[in-house]
């Protein structure tokens, strides 16, 4: 082979080899950067756990509702034996229940911040200082039909059956019985009822007790009066009413009613018929001829 053609293999074989060596590097070069440009992959999905969260603040000694709770996703290796999750309870099992400690929104539950009805305790957190707890018999008709609820405000009502001494009519001493009702206490409020939800069939068992909580003054009037009569409930709407606390502070807010208020066809208490006489002439004869006369 001559110089000339080795020198221009020669030649040849560089200029390939210098050719495939600075494209095999922007090759390199090309792939980094799209490799640095890519996003990273999305990490793993973390396993999380509902936990019970107050869904706004909750003061000390407030009864939890419905609408005071939620339930919100927490990462579940970061779950506190304490929290309240829901692979163990229900919503539904602290309705009803009374703020141990203050709550702020989104903060999570624990049995130690709140205290169940049955719980030891319950009605000592629940009580204001200075007042006292008294337990009431209810009727289905007697309780608002299962819709009060613990926090709720009721007036206390008796209805009794009274007797009077005499009812002034000639030749009949017999006593006669009269109804009456009377609000006894006013805005008194629900501590505990012996009533739930049936989870299955979603009905109501009606409460046949209220604990309701009173002054000491208010007790003994609640113990008198549950030997007097049957007891009622009557509800007080939520929202206050300033006009109607003045009249109630100004009359002590009681009131009474008699049968013969709800109805005319029952003569009043003490009703006594006496006789008026009344002189009637005929020509020069008088007759004298008595008349009924209804007083009180």
């Amino acid at each position: 082979m001559s110089p000339r053609r080795l020198i221009f293999v020669l030649v040849a074989l560089l200029a390939s080899g210098a050719t495939i060596f600075f494209g095999q590097a922007w090759l390199n070069a090309q792939r980094s950067t799209v490799v640095a440009e890519a996003p990273p992959p999305a990490p793993a999905p973390q396993p999380t756990r509902k936990v019970l969260v107050a869904a706004g603040p909750l003061s000390v000694g407030q009864f939890i509702r419905p609408e005071n709770l939620r339930w919100q996703s927490w990462p579940d290796d970061n779950v506190p034996a304490s929290y309240i999750n829901s692979d163990q309870h229900q919503l539904e099992d602290y309705v009803g229940a009374v703020v141990r400690s203050a709550l702020g929104q989104g903060e999570p539950l624990t049995e130690a911040r709140v205290v169940r009805p049955g719980d030891r305790g319950f009605l000592a957190a629940v009580l204001t200082p200075g007042y006292r707890a008294v337990t009431v018999t209810l009727t289905p008709s007697s309780g608002d039909a299962g819709f009060v609820f613990p926090g709720d405000h009721v007036d206390l009502i008796v209805s009794m059956t009274l007797t009077d001494d005499d009812d002034g009519d000639k030749g009949n001493n017999r006593n006669k019985e009269h109804h009456a009702s009377e609000t006894v206490l006013t805005d008194v409020r629900i501590l505990a009822l012996d009533q739930r939800v049936d989870d299955e069939k979603k009905e109501v068992i009606v409460a046949k007790t209220a604990t309701l909580e009173v002054t000491p003054k208010q007790a003994e009037i609640v113990a008198v009066v549950s030997e007097i009569g049957r007891l009622s409930l009557s509800l007080r709407s939520l929202a206050h009413d300033e006009t109607e606390a003045a009249g109630e502070s100004a009359n002590s807010g009681l009131s009474y009613t008699f049968d013969s208020d709800a109805t005319q066809l029952i003569r009043p208490p003490n009703f006594r018929r006496s006789m008026q006489r009344v002189s009637v002439w005929r020509a020069d004869k008088e007759t004298q001829m008595e008349f009924p006369r209804s007083v009180r």
